[in-house]
């Protein structure tokens, strides 16, 4: 039964009840229709977007399940080889990628021993030894820093025996100088503050006493009015004046008495290259 007011039709209140009932019904069917329509989307269309991933702690059993595909950034700049002889204190020969090549470290200078003719200089015989000891016969990695070779084909490498570094080792224990050779730069802060810790604490060659002879000033001979004055070669271009009867160019690279093709000549100081072992001026004696 319906009431009619000034305003239309007015639904009775038993006819509310039957569609509140109704609506009641159809709700069920709603939300299973609803449920089977999303079920068919994509994953990415009905996943919040406010959520992010989760990412497993490093050190945790899930990230060690799951490690990184991309190698680390130290290992991807690293070369593996395999030391087949150790030279000297900073030279080695290699096997790497199926061919055989010189390795000579990069940053720094251990005393000559090379040349069987010569007298060995003060600590040669020495670092030779620990070099041996740290490489000989080892699997190494070998680190570029920018220039692949130099002038004599050797490759110019920071050597590592595990996450030991070969040349700071030599240089920490006072059996090498720490030199620079532009542009190849990239640790010599470090190796310079390893020399000086050396010096410091007196080993290796530092040591009291270890190597006692002075380096010798150049040679002096008299004018022709009685003084004494140095004796020296005009600069030639591209030669050292520390060698002023043959041509050697200066560092870098650093070179051995075995590399050049001179023997018993003028040494001055300050002997770039370390020729006259014994400080008596004359390099590379045979």
């Amino acid at each position: 039964m319906h009431m009619r007011s000034s305003e239309g039709l007015v639904s009775s209140p038993v006819a509310g009840r039957d569609r509140d009932r109704a609506m009641r019904g159809l709700a069920p069917l709603l939300a299973g229709a609803l449920s089977a329509a999303c079920a068919g989307l994509p994953s990415a269309a009905i996943a919040s977007p406010s959520v992010a991933p989760i990412v497993a702690p490093p050190g945790s059993a899930a990230a060690a399940s799951h490690p990184p595909s991309a190698a680390s950034p130290v290992a991807a700049t690293r070369q593996r080889a395999q030391v087949v002889r150790v030279v000297d204190g900073d030279t080695i020969r290699v096997s790497v990628d199926g061919r055989e090549a010189t390795v000579r470290y990069i940053g720094i200078d251990t005393p000559e021993t090379v040349d069987p003719r010569g007298p060995v200089e003060c600590f040669g015989r020495e670092a030779s030894d620990q070099n041996s000891r740290l490489v000989a016969g080892r699997g190494v990695e070998l680190e570029k820093d920018v220039s692949e070779t130099d002038s004599f084909g050797r490759l110019l490498r920071y050597v590592y025996v595990g996450d030991l570094m070969v040349n700071e080792e030599l240089v920490r224990n006072g059996y090498a100088h720490a030199v620079t050779y532009p542009p190849d730069v990239k640790y010599q802060d470090r190796l310079r503050a390893l020399e000086a810790e050396a010096r410091e604490k007196g080993v290796g060659l530092w040591a009291p006493g270890a190597c006692a002879s002075p380096t010798p000033g150049p040679t002096r001979t008299p004018s022709a009015s009685g003084a004494v004055v140095p004796t020296a070669s005009p600069a030639r271009s591209g030669c050292s004046p520390a060698y002023p009867t043959v041509c050697i160019p200066p560092p870098p690279p650093d070179l051995d008495c075995g590399e050049i093709p001179y023997r018993r000549f003028q040494v001055l100081a300050p002997d770039p290259h370390r020729f006259d072992g014994d400080n008596d001026g004359i390099g590379c004696e045979s």
